[in-house]
């Protein structure tokens, strides 16, 4: 059966297309590349990247002109479910996959900043990879009013797509603080030893009625990704 919150991957694409716009990589009227050429940067199928394509026509972001190419049409108020992933190959880009760990229910960790009504969090901890490359250990705190329960099956696909169409909640902003931290020792897998010294972004995330909703922390590798703000 199809995991319910994992995006189609002319999605994924389309929505790795908006990443690229909002970081400003591809520009208001800029043509992209030829469609061959993308299809196998993205190890996808000409029919799917060419779905990808009609996809954020059909929302307005590309100019498809008649013998001419595909053109960056309108750069303002991009979304997509990868709106808020801040960390980039240090080439840029990357395509963002997540493996999830564990998922428990507990106590809210002592040090974190206040959020949500409730005294327990849905404690997620996942290894996200850009582009196939292990590079960063994230935690996710999600405050337990939102759901009586979550799941390994919940947490396998696309978070922010299982918030919205499973328990009703869209993230609509989110304050980073940067710095340096270390490594955990769950967190190895995605490249430094346990203690070792890497970047660490602390996140406080708001819901759509303006209440801080989720908190979470990230360590990644600096010497495979950097935190990129995108400012619009």
């Amino acid at each position: 059966m199809p995991d319910p919150n994992s995006l189609p991957l002319y999605r994924q694409v389309s929505d790795i297309l908006l990443r690229d716009i909002a970081a400003g990589r591809l520009l208001e009227g800029e043509r992209l590349r030829p469609e061959r050429e993308m299809a196998a940067s993205y190890r996808v199928s000409v029919g799917t990247l060419r779905k990808a394509l009609a996809d954020l026509t059909a929302r307005g972001h590309l100019e498809r002109r008649q013998g001419s190419g595909n053109y960056v049409r309108h750069t303002r108020g991009v979304g997509g479910v990868y709106a808020f992933f801040r960390l980039d190959l240090l080439g840029g880009g990357g395509r963002p996959t997540a493996e999830g760990l564990d998922v428990r229910r507990m106590a809210k960790p002592a040090d974190a900043p206040e959020f949500g009504p409730s005294s327990e969090a849905h404690r997620i901890r996942r290894i996200r990879s850009l582009s196939d490359i292990p590079c960063v250990a994230e935690e996710i705190w999600l405050d337990a009013s939102w759901a009586e329960e979550v799941t390994g099956e919940d947490i396998a696909g696309a978070l922010y797509l299982f918030y919205a169409s499973r328990l009703g909640l869209r993230i609509a902003r989110a304050e980073d603080r940067v710095g340096i931290g270390e490594m955990p020792d769950w967190g190895t897998a995605a490249g430094p030893a346990a203690g070792a010294p890497c970047g660490f972004v602390e996140r406080i995330s708001w819901d759509q009625h303006g209440q801080r909703a989720e908190y979470s922390r990230s360590w990644f590798d600096p010497s495979k990704a950097r935190y990129v703000a995108r400012m619009q």
